[in-house]
């Protein structure tokens, strides 16, 4: 794995140390990483319930264990077990995950489906929303007045679907991704449940939060999406989103200072790459200028009065990557094979990699929570 960190910023992640059987918190100092587990800091849970992380992890003392580009060079699907390697940078935080957040996109998808390959009925359904919304299905504002009214142009043209209304309605789709613990970093093999033939990736920015509700930083993440499991029903959402192996976070978490915060999340730029040993190259984009909800609205949905995060969550924010380049057939659309290397990449938080694979064939989760805690005490750390 290379993870093209930028040369600048406060980057902290996790790794996985043979030589004390368990996880390590590290921070990137120039070209190395730099061990600063403590008592203080047993976990990045712990790490990001400081007011300002970013600056007091500056301070703390650690154990130089190798060179970035080394550890990293290990974080492979078989990576030597005597040798560091990189870990998904959450620990205690569960992961949720936003849907439907580029509306404009969605809009269009639907459309042309409904209008069953038409080009005059697609247009016709396209000129009523513009009317309602003005000169671009971009300015739709969920929740907003002229949402409602576009929602009741879509019934009559029969073109309403459940994911339009959580794209356009009042209340964001935020569902749980992924358990805490479970995520896997850079270089890992991602995993696909073996009951899906129709899938592919969903390339994200995924927002760290902590138990107050504070963004204090973002990182990459791939939600993998099963598309024939959830869209053959959508009480089937949680077979498709949670399995083994199946949400990857990293390569490290930016955490948010004087020169990264939220307002560059707000305007990130994602590409994509997939390549498969059958040489099939699919390169795609998503670009969070174009984000229906707000980053910060997104957090509020998923947390406050209504539920509380002790530990915190990262949040997964939605993605405007929608896959439509045939791969075998025409007319096939796409989907995963076996082996398939994803790549998701931003200037300002460089570059996740993983292999696909099948959820039942990639490495079992078996280092949850429990195992932390007893690893930690073992170790003197809490």
């Amino acid at each position: 794995m290379t993870p093209d960190l930028p040369e600048h910023g406060t980057f902290v992640g996790r790794v996985w140390r043979p030589d004390v059987n368990g996880p390590a918190l590290v921070l990137r100092r120039g070209d190395r990483l730099i061990d600063v587990t403590s008592t203080r800091f047993p976990t990045m849970q712990a790490l990001l319930e400081v007011a300002n992380p970013a600056v007091v992890v500056q301070t703390v003392e650690g154990e130089d264990i190798g060179a970035l580009a080394d550890i990293a060079a290990n974080s492979t699907e078989t990576p030597d077990p005597e040798k560091p390697h990189f870990l998904a940078p959450s620990d205690l935080q569960p992961v949720k995950a936003c849907g439907v957040t580029f509306v404009s996109s969605m809009l269009e998808r639907v459309i042309e489906e409904k209008a069953k390959g038409d080009p005059a009925k697609a247009d016709t359904i396209r000129e009523r929303c513009t009317a309602i919304l003005g000169d671009s299905l971009r300015a739709v504002v969920p929740g907003s007045q002229k949402a409602m009214e576009l929602k009741d142009a879509l019934i009559a043209e029969d073109v309403w679907s459940q994911y339009l209304e959580v794209g356009i309605g009042p209340d964001a789709e935020v569902f749980t991704k992924a358990q805490a613990m479970s995520p896997v970093g850079g270089g890992a093999s991602i995993g696909l449940h073996p009951i899906s033939t129709w899938n592919n990736p969903e390339p994200e920015i995924v927002l760290a939060v902590d138990s107050k509700g504070t963004i204090k930083g973002a990182t990459l993440g791939n939600d993998v999406n099963l598309r024939d499991v959830e869209g053959r029903s959508a009480l089937l959402l949680g077979k498709a989103k949670d399995n083994n192996a199946s949400c990857a976070i990293g390569p490290m978490l930016r955490l948010f200072d004087e020169s990264f915060g939220l307002d560059d999340v707000r305007e990130a730029e994602l590409t994509l790459r997939v390549q498969g040993e059958d040489g099939f190259v699919l390169d795609g984009a998503s670009s969070m200028s174009e984000i229906s909800r707000d980053p910060a609205d997104l957090v509020k949905q998923a947390r406050g009065p209504h539920h509380q995060y002790p530990d915190g969550f990262f949040l997964m924010l939605g993605t405007l990557f929608a896959p439509t380049q045939d791969r075998d057939t025409p007319g096939g659309g796409f989907t995963h094979k076996m082996g398939d290397v994803v790549s998701i990449s931003n200037p300002s938080l460089g570059r996740l990699q993983n292999t696909v694979r099948l959820s039942t064939e990639c490495p079992p989760w078996v280092f949850g929570t429990s195992a932390l805690m007893k690893n930690l005490a073992s170790r003197d750390l809490i």
